[in-house]
């Protein structure tokens, strides 16, 4: 369908390694768009080869995203390699630190918050002004379910998530008249490395079970559809949103 056709749009996925942000860079080339994906890990390099070999136009570019000029200047190298500005931007980069809230260490509140949070801010900032002046562009945050919900021994990821949510609100109300819009996906509980004690807390995992009504943990694919809708024309009058992916567990 042409609502949901993103071919030849210049796409740029931040944390394209990671289980979601890879679920979701390949939906976005599916659909027909053109990327570059930015990731601490080497791996970047290698997906982008391998994405490639089967016929998709991406790019691989490890950065660390704690380093604010970093991140300015891998916009401005994207922007070299897919020849014109960004369309969509997606914030996919997250981290997780756990220690109960009366331990959790300034260090580790200091890079969730630089990761999670700041670095969505600084990329949105950078490749607002190319979106204002051609009067179209998407930006799509992950946030989570814990922008709505605290959590337990995760303070800073609670609040960075949180955080997040209302980035979205306040750039879109910003934005929304240029003709952008920024929304947020709030992931649940996904079957991802980042969850990788949680699921082998049989506990635990039996709890978030209990309260999913679709009673699974969610899979990575699960994002596909959701970020093509949020990049394509089909979503052009949809900002300032925070549509949760999670089978149910924020409704119960």
């Amino acid at each position: 369908m042409t609502l949901f056709d993103l071919t030849g749009l210049r796409a740029l996925v931040v944390g394209g390694a990671g289980d979601l942000g890879r679920a979701m860079l390949d939906g976005l080339l599916e659909a027909g768009a053109r990327a570059v994906a930015v990731d601490l890990a080497p791996k970047v390099d290698d997906l982008a080869a391998e994405l490639r070999a089967q016929g998709h136009d991406v790019h691989g570019l490890q950065v660390d995203i704690r380093d604010r000029q970093a991140i300015k200047a891998s916009v401005q190298t994207a922007v070299a390699l897919l020849g014109g500005p960004i369309d969509i931007l997606v914030n996919a980069a997250g981290i997780q630190r756990r220690a109960p809230s009366e331990r959790f260490s300034e260090q580790d509140w200091d890079e969730v918050l630089s990761v999670n949070l700041t670095a969505g801010f600084v990329y949105s900032q950078q490749v607002a002004p190319a979106m204002i002046a051609q009067r179209r562009g998407k930006i799509i945050h992950v946030a989570s379910i814990m922008s709505q919900f605290g959590g337990i021994t995760i303070p800073a990821y609670a609040a960075s998530k949180g955080g997040l949510a209302q980035l979205t609100k306040a750039l879109s109300n910003d934005w929304a008249a240029h003709g952008i819009c920024v929304n947020a996906i709030a992931p649940g509980y996904m079957d991802t490395q980042l969850n990788t004690a949680l699921i082998a807390d049989e506990k635990r995992s039996a709890e978030v079970l209990l309260r999913t009504p679709a009673k699974r943990w969610g899979q990575p694919a699960d994002m596909k559809g959701v970020v093509v809708f949020l990049a394509s024309s089909a979503s052009d009058f949809v900002t300032g949103t925070v549509i949760p992916v999670d089978g149910g567990y924020s409704a119960r």
